[in-house]
């Protein structure tokens, strides 16, 4: 069994991923297509001759890259990445969801463990600390880039 690596036609890697695991083959086990790899399916196979049958009848796949790609190499597509990642206190972000939906804010303090950040609005007359969700934020300016 083995990790085989799929050429595809640029942003088509989603929906051939779903054709190769909507086939049922039982030596297919798995398909990825992470967003970050273009042109690209990773596929858990128990060898390339079911994979090359398989993708014969599949539009948008191209060929199977020569070799096996060990785990190590996908292993970091498959752990989800904090929304808290890339933001770091004082960037200036607009809440894209929740009470102060549309309001901009500084953010404060930033929670990793919890996926969430505090941010101290900008129009309030008063600085209230407000925490939310990483997902319910989106960085307008960066102090870093």
């Amino acid at each position: 069994m083995g990790i085989f690596a799929v050429k595809t036609t640029a942003s088509q890697e989603r929906t051939v991923a779903d054709m190769i695991i909507n086939r049922e083959e039982s030596e297919i086990h798995a398909a990825l297509a992470p967003d970050s790899l273009t042109s690209y399916v990773m596929v858990e196979a128990e060898g390339d001759a079911v994979l090359n049958r398989v993708l014969e009848d599949i539009p948008h796949a191209r060929s199977i890259v020569p070799g096996e790609s060990d785990i190590s190499e996908v292993e970091h597509f498959l752990s989800p990445k904090p929304d808290v990642e890339g933001i770091a206190e004082g960037d200036i972000v607009e809440l894209i969801a929740g009470p102060f939906k549309g309001e901009k804010a500084q953010v404060q303090r930033i929670d990793e463990g919890k996926d969430q950040v505090t941010v101290e609005l900008y129009e309030a007359t008063v600085p209230i600390p407000v925490t939310v969700r990483g997902d319910q934020i989106r960085v307008l300016d960066s102090d870093e880039r």
